[in-house]
């Protein structure tokens, strides 16, 4: 039977090894739009970038609301559902150091200053991301 996870258990789990995150965003006729994303928590936050001419960057620019699924596909099968609001940012030096971040856990230490240098650049977005809803679930098959 399936568990509820703790804030840590979530936190946790969202940030383990490679995990992408499945976003959604809202398109300009009210139908959703879903994109793999890397992200990094920063406390509370949902952090990623992103193009500002992207389907997801002139989604967020027009209306913010997000939801980003995170799993598990293999038994006993997890998820966390998390559902917020985006702020964006064109500020170089925050696009950067973020792009680089994130870089650092997708593509590992070694590359993480050429992946933070390819998406740290004019026209990407910062994006972060105020959690205001949550679920978050283990052992769904248990």
């Amino acid at each position: 039977m399936a568990q509820k996870m703790t804030d840590q258990e979530w936190r946790a789990f969202v940030s383990n090894g490679t995990r992408t995150g499945k976003l959604s965003t809202v398109r300009a006729d009210g139908s959703p739009h879903v994109a793999p994303i890397w992200f990094l928590l920063d406390g509370d936050e949902l952090v990623f970038n992103t193009g500002k001419d992207t389907v997801k960057g002139r989604n967020l620019a027009r209306d913010g609301r997000i939801a980003l699924c995170v799993d598990d596909d293999r038994p006993p099968f997890h998820f966390v559902v998390l559902n917020g609001h985006a702020r964006l940012s064109e500020d170089l030096d925050e696009v950067r150091h973020w792009a680089t971040r994130i870089a650092a856990r997708y593509m590992g230490e070694d590359r993480a200053e050429e992946y933070g240098a390819r998406n740290g650049v004019p026209g990407e977005l910062l994006v972060r991301v105020t959690v205001d809803q949550m679920v978050a679930l283990k052992d769904v098959s248990a």
